[in-house]
């Protein structure tokens, strides 16, 4: 997933506003108004033109600009002090290590709202572009190329909206539309600044709604659509056919950076609210209980557990002393609804706990060793986002599981856990593992607090070889937490008891975040 918006030279920058010049009306009512798109837009079905109604939204559409400073540490010159010290241009400063500015900009998109100048966009068309960038001025530059400095009335970077104002009166402007009436197949425009082409239109259908693409967060759901979306375009309106704006363009998918037919909005049900609070002077609350979830219950997970898949999502950490540890959860529950509503890939977990109410009591149901069981959990306000960073792993997240990490065990011994020498044995998931002790805890880097079975070797020949390794730390079977060989497998027997063909393990690597790995049951 990419954002679809530009970071641009001052070149580009430059020019990136005066492409398509259309004088703004002067009427004081929405450019949407009913009776004013009526009797342009485009037929229902395939429509001839969508001229019309472009000439009467597209005034109300904006380029936002950025101007940014970036302090990056210069890398120290190694010959400093020695005959070759002037031969490696080392830069700025003799490469002695110190800070060095230099000048930086983004270019996105932008509508408004209001003839006063309320202006929406995405979060990250106004937030830095790089590590160690700050945002030093927001420009808002209208489709007359007329330019006015923003300040910023709100952002959220969970949601990625920002509010802007501009000022201004008499501006042309645009109404939301309402988001849950679309259909897929419907026709939608698309207007923005791709590479700082100002004035851009594109057109295309609605290719799916409420889209979930896999990223973290509460507002995983997006309208996808395969008219034109590039970098540049974001912040940028989705308008319906009509006019009104349905969406917020803000990412594409695509491997190179440009446009293959996939691109995603925000939707209006989604966006307006926030924005409206925004508006209002309001805060952005959401709520929170300190878990970290180990992702839905997918084909093996289901089989695992002997439950029905895409029902339920599984807990792979509870926060010490949180609101989800003080209700009972536990790491290895499965929350298979919260008050009463079901938790599946469309009304995810995250989504859910985010929009209780702080202050309130949840109910929550539970899968826990095959029973289901209720508990109450009392719902707090969620943390800032660097507040979240320092109590997850005191914002270390080395040493997890990755694309590449999983590899098979060598056999050797030498690292200082002491494995081979108290091991038990586990022979249906081909795993020698021992208790963990606070010691081999601190020689294989886990937390102190972590509690399971420490892996000594891995048979070559089993399903866990290539998925574990030496070192990892199984914290639980089927939701049931393990302490010593013996736990593992009793737990083991019983699935296979059950006729299950494998089995889910929670299992911890160094510090950072667990994770549920399918074990086959072996013969």
């Amino acid at each position: 997933m990419r954002n679809a918006y530009a970071i641009t030279s001052a070149l580009l920058l430059g020019g990136a506003a005066a492409t398509l010049a259309l004088q703004p009306s002067t009427a004081q009512v929405a450019q949407n108004e009913p009776g004013a798109i009526q009797a342009t837009a485009p037929r229902a079905g395939a429509p001839m033109s969508f001229a019309d109604m472009v000439a009467k939204l597209q005034p109300a559409v904006v380029n936002i600009s950025t101007k940014q400073t970036i302090v990056q540490r210069q890398q120290a010159n190694p010959f400093q002090g020695t005959p070759f010290g002037d031969l490696f241009g080392f830069g700025q400063g003799g490469g002695n290590g110190a800070p060095v500015k230099r000048e930086g900009a983004s270019l996105g998109s932008g509508f408004l709202i209001s003839a006063d100048g309320y202006v929406v966009t995405n979060n990250h068309v106004i937030s830095p572009g790089a590590q160690g960038a700050t945002v030093d001025s927001i420009t808002v530059t209208l489709n007359n190329r007329k330019e006015y400095t923003a300040r910023v009335i709100g952002k959220d970077q969970d949601s990625d909206l920002a509010l802007l104002k501009i000022d201004a009166t008499g501006l042309p402007f645009v109404k939301w539309g309402d988001s849950s009436r679309a259909r897929v197949g419907d026709w939608v425009l698309a207007i923005g600044e791709p590479f700082g082409l100002g004035g851009t239109v594109t057109a295309g259908i609605i290719s799916a709604i409420n889209r979930v693409t896999g990223q973290p967060g509460a507002y995983d759901r997006f309208i996808q659509t395969d008219a034109a979306i590039n970098q540049g375009n974001s912040g940028g309106p989705m308008f319906d056919m009509n006019g009104n704006v349905i969406g917020i363009n803000s990412q594409i998918f695509s491997q190179s950076g440009g446009n293959i037919g996939i691109g995603f909005a925000i939707p209006a049900e989604t966006a307006k609210p926030i924005i409206e609070t925004f508006k209002t002077g309001g805060k952005i609350i959401r709520g929170y209980i300190g878990v970290s979830i180990g992702g839905g219950v997918d084909d093996d997970a289901a089989a695992a557990l002997g439950i029905p898949k895409n029902q339920g999502e599984l807990i792979a950490r509870v926060e010490p002393n949180g609101p989800a540890a003080k209700g009972g959860l536990r790491a290895g529950d499965v929350v298979t609804a919260i008050n009463g509503q079901q938790v599946n890939p469309d009304a995810t977990l995250t989504r859910l706990v985010s929009n209780l109410q702080p202050g309130t009591t949840a109910r929550f149901d539970i899968l826990r060793g095959g029973q289901r069981q209720t508990i109450n959990i009392q719902v707090v306000t969620r943390p800032s986002n660097d507040q979240l960073k320092a109590l997850i792993n005191g914002g270390d997240d080395s040493g997890g599981f990755g694309p590449g990490d999983q590899q098979q065990d060598d056999g050797s011994d030498d690292d200082g856990t002491g494995a081979g020498t108290t091991q038990g044995s586990s022979a249906p998931l081909g795993l020698n593992v021992q208790p963990l002790t606070p010691g081999i805890a601190r020689a294989i880097g886990v937390d102190p607090t972590v509690q399971g079975v420490v892996i000594a070797t891995v048979d070559s020949s089993s399903d866990a070889s290539g998925k574990l390794r030496r070192g990892d730390v199984v914290q639980a079977i089927n939701g049931t937490p393990v302490r010593t060989a013996a736990d593992v497998a009793r737990l083991v027997a019983q699935a296979k008891a059950a006729g299950r063909p494998s089995v889910l393990a929670l299992v911890q690597r160094g510090r950072g975040n667990p994770a549920f790995i399918p074990l086959k049951i072996g013969k």
